[in-house]
């Protein structure tokens, strides 16, 4: 063939993302969003209706006119701690529901083969758990506060515990999904790990009610700070320490993505 006719076959580019996969990131990120989304009744109504239950019965049940601390009263005392419960079961609910949902159907092996590094894998599933949790706690604070004045004392408060408490809960449901091998898995760390500890937290109740015995177990259990400082935005008053409840959650988040990081790196239940 003459050299003047011979096809010469340009290289492929190979793109470059830099140090951050931004575009990578930004993809995952959009389709844990629509992911949720397309399942919006159960994922964003469905948690709505369940904190106004909780909200009912335990106002009518218990006077929620009733003062309890000062002048503050019951339905207003309960009314954050009931949000924050909603954004702690929601963020779980979305990271764990997906990583095993992906293992189950065998379409993990596409996310693991994309250009992401383990830190933005972990924090593109984190932001989407994160996504949801403030999603559902903005649009039940704005339920609860037809039925009880609701009023924000301290909003870069409210903001932090939000923002720490749905990623502490996104972490620990990614961890949980990617160690479960079925759904029942998943039910039992909702079942026996975030509901008892949501409900021993402190959401329906002040701990300076409780028996000494009891009392002293609530400081051990780190669901207690994240709605404790949450409450504290809206009523201006807490029954542990601001920054004890700031450390506590950063470490336990800085722990958590670790741990993440890590699983995300060996491939750990997640190649095999």
């Amino acid at each position: 063939m003459d050299q003047n006719n011979s096809i010469f076959l340009a290289s492929p580019v190979v793109r470059s993302f830099g140090k951050i996969n931004w575009r990578g990131f930004w993809t995952l990120y959009l389709a844990e969003v629509k992911r949720f989304y397309k399942m919006r009744t159960q994922a964003l109504i469905a948690p709505i209706i369940t904190t106004l239950l909780f909200f009912f019965i335990f106002t009518l049940a218990l006077d929620g006119t009733k003062e309890i601390l000062g002048d503050l009263s019951f339905s207003v005392f309960l009314a954050p701690g009931l949000i924050m419960m909603s954004i702690l079961q929601s963020s779980f609910a979305n990271t764990s529901s997906s990583i095993l949902v992906s293992k189950v159907q065998g379409n993990i092996v596409d996310t693991l083969m994309s250009p992401l590094s383990s830190i933005e894998l972990t924090a593109a599933y984190v932001a989407g758990g994160v996504t949801r949790g403030l999603l559902v706690g903005f649009l039940s604070t704005m339920t609860i506060s037809i039925f009880v004045s609701i009023h924000i004392q301290h909003f870069s408060i409210i903001l932090f515990y939000a923002l720490g408490a749905s990623m502490m809960l996104s972490l620990l449901g990614l961890i949980g999904g990617i160690w479960a091998k079925k759904f029942d898995h998943i039910a039992a760390m909702t079942n026996f790990i975030v509901v008892p500890l949501s409900f021993l937290s402190g959401t329906f109740y002040s701990i300076d009610l409780l028996p000494k015995a009891w009392e002293n177990l609530v400081w051990f259990n780190p669901f207690f700070y994240v709605i404790d400082g949450f409450r504290y935005g809206f009523i201006n008053r807490m029954d542990g320490d601001l920054w004890m409840g700031i450390l506590i959650i950063v470490i336990i988040n800085s722990i958590l993505f670790t741990v993440a990081c890590k699983i995300f790196a060996i491939g750990y239940k997640l190649k095999s």
